[in-house]
Formats: structure tokens, sequence, C-alpha cells
């Protein structure tokens, strides 16, 4: 890494995800009061709603959520029009 390009507070910082509970270490210039044990070290920590573990389009696990009906009414038409 070149030397005098980041800022004299970039470190290692833990960010966990709140909705399933999963750490991961990178580096950061988040500010944080809060700390936390991970890997037997002492970090700051940052806490987000959502990460790579959590987001549906990384898990696989998207849900659709659809109250008026409009995504069975595209699939009604667009099976008709593939029938031609």
């Amino acid at each position: 890494m070149k030397k005098g390009i980041h800022p004299e507070n970039y470190r290692p910082v833990v960010f966990r995800d709140m909705s399933n509970g999963d750490m991961f270490l990178t580096q950061s210039t988040a500010k944080s009061n809060e700390t936390v044990e991970f890997e037997g070290e002492t970090y700051p920590v940052i806490k987000v709603e959502i990460s790579s573990s959590s987001h549906p389009f990384y898990t696989g696990k998207s849900k659709l959520v659809d109250t008026a009906g409009r995504v069975d009414r595209f699939m009604s038409r667009y099976a008709k029009s593939t029938k031609k």
C-alpha cells in the first residue's frame, strides 16, 4: 500500500450486520464510540442494517411482495405474447 495516501485515522474496523449478527473486519475511517472483541482483538464496531450476508441479491432469498397483483398480470400477458 502506498504511504501517505490514506488519512491518519484509517484503521481496522469491524462492521456488524444487525439483521443477522454477522461481523467482518475491514479498514475504514468511520467513527465509532463502541468496541467489540473479534478474533481475539478489540476493534471499533460500526453497526449496519444490511450487508452482503443478509441482502436478498447476494443470498438468493429474495421475496417478491406484490399486493396489487401487477406481477401476475404481467406474467399472464407475457405468456400470451410468447405463444404466438
